[in-house]
């Protein structure tokens, strides 16, 4: 562990160090004495009811004649995974079959077990790669799984805990990929896998031989195999960091690049090589734009070929966030304004041209009676991009509960269908409650849109103003943050009186590559002015004030909320600053920090640090300015961000007399919590801190 020397608080860096942990203990009791009141544990259990629900949608995915689901209520805090088939999933109460109660086997082994997911081998689907990790951690352990006995094999694969995975590599089960901690050197900078071994059974690990070895520099390494029946080939895939990568195809042993830009993201689906570009690229003759979608035959292109078709070209106000193969077609999920539209587009058997359908007559107005709200979300993905052209489709709003659907297109790309099949019950009641999109304006004049859930129009209504209003915000890695239905928020906030808004600043992935470049690295500084534009324009329109404006965000967004309670204080009257990164001078050297370098810079060089520095939170804290109340969480367990920023930043501040909260999950990984009743306690924490500074309910 590399500390610097000048730092007071490295010591909050050693995670499971004892006098670390009492120090923890400390501000948790101090924590709980705080928050725990009465209207704290009716919002937990509130909370929790949700969580546990029994009519929660329970999402599946399709793997040969069944549908698979991982499961969590009050009976089973850890899960089951589980499975039915589809007569039995469209009725009001599915059979399930369970494949591992996860509960009983963390009981058995005296194990905090927290499932990470499961590979089933095609095509037989007799077994699996289940993947579990201890308290919720990056790092897990994997397991070869009978789907038929429902028992782990024995004798089978077993991949010891670390960050990586195992995946089948061909069809026989006999032979997998390991890319995971096999000794010294093995594992990169950023804590990750740097090499891939070829794994067959029945022979030791250490003794497969290497497929693809990376730099220790890199992010990290991966590979699998495309069971697609006639098109079986396998990748293996280098990440140097966050938008900077090669994807190669193996043959035989030998390795092609698939030449594209390092940081365009290729994807193969039967004879079509598709390629989302991140920056222009000059190629064939023309330039093709940063954001587009293009496409060609894999063959012609690894033959030489460059003529790309153009699929999706961006504009001002356009980002394509999601593209998902069904057998026929492909469907594309394009952000206007942060507003879904769908269009599918079919690629040619022969030598004609693309052909492009939208899809909003059928699917967006309601072709099987389905009208889709306003300012909400919709979500695609392919059931089986094998054997149909059928797609999950789901919507999802502020006050919208969220529905499911099977939608099927004809070979023409027309909807045919769209059958109902689950839907959430109202967990708060939203009469009364409106739903507005907004545009702030930032510092160099560029139009920042938000989403604002709140009472009767708050601005017109002189009764409920000023609003205790909560603004959420992340900003980062191209995520964009989109309206969904969110019952914690809704009952624990919006049923209580509250505002809640939801900022779509740049950093995120809102409208494409160029929303997210705008704010990396030097820029950085534009995410931060653009969610204080936020802040600005609510109380400007009357919605709250200062006073009563809180803001939430977690990871890169609570860096974010660092630099709200650095930079802007006077803006908010509390911040829940959440599993965050704060001191961007130690980061890159604490656990996954490496592999950031690209969206942060690299703070190891002096150039660079000179404008990290602008954003490292605890480094810009000044005892003598005036600061909001703010509560700090993070976890234990949590190996991606280290808890040590969270801590350093809780005592730096404290030393200094601010008021400041603090509360640390002993368990439960970067999501904080890893069982539902630590989820419903980590909210309830936050909320009931946002309450008692921001108003009373």
């Amino acid at each position: 562990m590399t500390t610097s020397p000048t730092d007071p608080h490295a010591w909050l860096e050693d995670v499971e160090g004892t006098e670390a942990l009492d120090w923890v203990r400390g501000h948790n009791e101090r924590a709980v004495a705080t928050l725990e009141t009465d209207r704290f544990s009716r919002m937990r259990e509130e909370i929790l009811e949700v969580l546990d629900s029994t009519e929660k949608i329970p999402a599946v995915v399709q793997r040969g004649d069944h549908l698979y689901n991982f499961w969590t209520d009050a009976e089973h805090e850890r899960g089951l995974w589980r499975r039915t088939t589809w007569d039995s999933y469209r009725s009001e109460d599915p059979e399930w079959e369970v494949l591992l109660d996860v509960d009983a086997l963390a009981a058995e082994e005296g194990v905090n077990w927290v499932w990470h997911g499961a590979q089933v081998l095609r095509p037989r689907y007799e077994r699996a790669l289940v993947a579990l990790s201890r308290g919720g951690a990056d790092a897990d352990v994997t397991r070869e799984f009978d789907l038929t006995t429902r028992t782990f094999v024995e004798g089978g694969f077993i991949r010891e805990e670390s960050k990586g995975a195992l995946r089948w590599a061909d069809t026989s089960g006999d032979v997998v990929y390991a890319y995971t901690d096999v000794g010294e050197g093995s594992m990169t900078t950023s804590g990750y896998p740097r090499t891939v071994r070829r794994w067959e059974r029945g022979t030791e690990l250490a003794d497969a031989p290497e497929v693809f070895a990376g730099e220790h520099t890199d992010m990290s390494i991966g590979a699998g195999h495309d069971f697609t029946p006639g098109f079986e080939r396998d990748f293996v895939w280098r990440a140097r960091a966050f938008y900077d990568s090669d994807t190669y195809l193996l043959d035989g042993g030998e390795l092609t690049r698939i030449d594209v830009p390092r940081s365009a993201e290729p994807d193969v689906h039967r004879e079509w090589l598709t390629v989302e570009l991140r920056e222009d690229w000059v190629v064939g003759g023309r330039t093709l734009p940063g954001g587009a979608l293009i496409a060609i035959r894999f063959a012609d292109f690894l033959a030489g070929q460059r003529d790309f078709e153009v699929l999706y070209t961006p504009t001002e106000t356009t980002a394509l966030v999601g593209a998902s193969w069904t057998r026929h077609h492909l469907v594309l999920n394009i952000l206007d304004d942060v507003a879904n539209r769908l269009e599918a587009v079919t690629p040619p058997t022969g030598d004609g041209p693309w052909q492009r359908r939208p899809l909003g007559a059928g699917a967006q107005s309601g072709g099987a009676g389905w009208q889709v709200p306003e300012l909400t979300t919709i979500a695609v993905g392919a059931v089986d991009p094998d054997e149909s052209d059928d797609l999950w489709f789901t919507v999802t709003g502020f006050t919208i509960p969220t529905t499911l659907a099977r939608l099927s297109l004809d070979d023409a790309g027309e909807v045919v269908d769209l059958e109902p099949l689950k839907m959430l019950p109202a967990f708060f009641d939203a009469e009364g409650l409106t739903v507005e999109q907004h545009f702030a304006t930032s510092d160099d004049g560029t139009r920042v849109p938000y989403f604002q859930v709140s009472p009767v129009p708050a601005a017109d209504n002189e009764e409920v103003r000023p609003l205790p209003t909560l603004l959420s915000g992340y900003g980062g890695f191209e995520i964009p943050r989109l309206p969904t239905y969110s019952a914690a928020v809704g009952r624990a906030w919006l049923a209580r009186g509250g505002a809640y808004v939801l900022a779509n600043i740049r950093g995120g992935g809102e409208y494409g590559p160029r929303w997210h470049q705008a704010a990396l690295r030097e820029k950085r500084h534009r995410a931060y002015e653009d969610f204080a534009a936020v802040a600005r324009d609510l109380i400007a329109r009357g919605v709250t004030d200062a006073a009563h404006l809180g803001a939430q965000g977690g990871s890169n967004g609570g860096l974010l909320m660092g630099n709200m309670v650095t930079g802007y204080p006077e803006l908010f009257g509390a911040i829940v600053c959440q599993v965050p990164l704060l001191d961007m001078r130690r980061y890159s050297h604490l656990l996954a920090g490496a592999s950031w370098m690209a969206e942060y810079g690299d703070p190891d060089d002096p150039e660079q640090w000179e404008f990290i520095r602008t954003f490292s939170a605890y480094h810009r804290f000044d005892a003598a300015d005036e600061h909001p109340p703010v509560l700090f969480t993070t976890s234990t367990r949590d190996d991606r961000v280290h808890p040590g920023h969270a801590r350093k930043m809780m005592a730096l501040m404290s030393e200094a007399g601010k008021d400041v909260t603090y509360y640390e999950n002993i368990e439960g990984g970067h999501g904080g919590a890893a069982t539902n009743a630590q989820a419903a306690f980590m909210q309830a924490l936050a909320y009931e801190f946002l309450w008692q500074r921001l108003g009373t309910s």
